[in-house]
């Protein structure tokens, strides 16, 4: 994906782009039919053959599911629009004021603003070397690789470097673990500690994704910041879709048999996702909250993602001018 000249943060004007995942413009059947079929085309995220996948896409999943998905982002709007959107743009706005001299942008992977229109601004703006950041910790195929595939097709000339992960930087964990501590210290500490991250289908492990392994080791750094040994966290997996296995154990089951085990407060935290979204704000802190309760517990209480806190902020600028960890 690159050239064989080394990155000059000296060169005028580097740039940073934060890539995120992506989010529906509005909270809206429409407006979110439009982004699940982009999200949902990407071969990276259903790796089925197309003449098999794209009927069933458009004529079963996309009309069933865009009006309930509307109805789950209708919870958690934001004025500004959804919490992804607004959360990731304060990020790069937090780690651009931390880069004097650079130019910081941030797009989606399915949305808007689309990493080729943010590639062709930088362009026009005269830069011509760019560190792409996926905003996730943890590498996948499914995530990182399909950021790298969008960034490829329209990189043009640029000279890019992308980091392909950041699942145990230093400055990382410890904004994670202090971001725990601040709500220990404010609310109080539940009887579990779980850490959720994004699920993946197992098969995409078997064959190789470093995803699974990444996750452990970010759990485990976070246990050590945190002054735990790594039996004391519980970690899970959500977001499951489809029929077939998924990383386990998964989030829900997990938090139902915590319940029905006596737990009667649980602390949740997803250090996988840097801004809070859907899956943060309505699948955890709503529907898995719901799902707990009914099982016997008492309370869920959701640890926010790190956002545009000061020290995620510090941590990404302090990765965007690292010598390592760039191809």
């Amino acid at each position: 994906m690159q050239d064989d000249a080394p990155f000059d943060a000296s060169a005028a004007p580097p740039a940073l782009l934060l890539v995120n995942l992506g989010t529906p413009a509005a909270p809206t059947a429409p407006a979110v039919r439009r982004y699940l079929s982009q999200f949902l085309h990407d071969y990276r995220v259903v790796p089925l053959t197309r003449w098999l996948w794209c009927p069933l896409l458009h004529f079963v999943i996309l009309p069933l599911r865009s009006p309930k998905v509307a109805h789950k982002y209708a919870e958690i709007w934001m004025e500004g629009g959804s919490p992804l959107a607004v959360h990731t743009a304060a990020l790069a706005a937090a780690v651009g004021a931390r880069l004097p001299g650079w130019r910081v942008r941030h797009a989606m992977r399915y949305g808007e603003p689309a990493v080729a229109a943010v590639l062709a601004e930088l362009r026009a703006q005269g830069v011509r070397r760019v560190r792409v950041l996926p905003l996730y910790p943890q590498y996948s195929t499914t995530t990182t690789a399909s950021v790298e595939d969008a960034v490829a097709a329209a990189r043009g000339e640029l000279h890019i470097e992308t980091l392909h992960d950041y699942h145990v930087d230093p400055g990382w964990v410890a904004a994670v673990a202090d971001g725990i501590r601040a709500h220990w210290q404010a609310h109080g500490r539940g009887e579990r500690l779980l850490l959720s991250f994004h699920g993946i289908p197992q098969r995409l492990v078997q064959a190789g994704d470093p995803y699974a392994a990444q996750c452990e080791a970010s759990a485990a750094a976070i246990a050590a910041a945190l002054g735990l040994a790594r039996e004391e966290i519980v970690l899970t997996f959500q977001s499951r879709f489809g029929r077939e296995a998924w990383l386990q154990p998964y989030t829900q089951q997990t938090l139902e048999a915590l319940a029905r085990d006596g737990v009667r407060e649980v602390d949740v935290a997803c250090p996988g996702f840097a801004v809070d979204c859907l899956e943060t704000l309505e699948e955890i802190a709503l529907q898995n909250a719901a799902a707990f309760r009914a099982a016997g517990g008492q309370a869920l209480r959701y640890i926010p993602c790190l956002n545009a806190a000061p020290a995620h902020a510090d941590a990404l600028a302090a990765l965007a001018r690292a010598a390592e960890g760039w191809a």
